[in-house]
């Protein structure tokens, strides 16, 4: 075991922990922060996506020790009040069903957005692939990216 000093969502946590635990495992079962999801644990549903500077990654593959320095976003660190326009724009266009892939879509939808604030469809679908939603719901998260730009600052 190997103690990690991580930079989650603005403050600072220390995790006592073997040096390939993925990073998931790490906010759920150590710190607390649930709010990120388990949906396959190889990297290829999006369910556990979270921001490492800025950048949106897969938390089920990444092993804390590779982390570093870097700051860390969840889902729960995106907003303080849960108004980032992202956020919104979900509610606005009542994207959800049953909402355990939302997290990982919100997350990879604003990293999109912070990147290129007016992204074009074929963007969305592009930066969007490997968000999988049971559901069906894509028309609508499409949307509600489409309005989430129009908020944006």
């Amino acid at each position: 075991m190997a103690q990690y000093n991580l930079q989650i969502n603005g403050r600072s946590y220390e995790a006592d922990v073997e040096a390939d635990t993925p990073l998931l495992w790490v906010l759920r079962d150590n710190l607390g922060l649930v709010g990120t999801k388990f949906g396959c644990g190889i990297a290829q549903c999006g369910a556990c996506t979270v921001h490492l500077n800025g950048n949106a990654v897969r938390s089920c593959t990444l092993p804390v020790s590779a982390i570093g320095t870097n700051k860390i976003t969840t889902i729960e660190g995106l907003a303080p009040n849960g108004d980032h326009p992202v956020q919104e724009a979900w509610d606005e266009v009542d994207v959800p069903q049953c909402g355990y892939c939302q997290a990982g879509q919100i997350m990879s939808a604003a990293a999109l957005l912070n990147k290129n604030p007016k992204p074009t469809a074929a963007q969305i679908d592009n930066a969007m692939n490997g968000n999988i939603c049971r559901c069906g719901t894509y028309h609508r998260v499409r949307e509600a990216i489409v309005l989430a730009s129009t908020k944006m600052k």
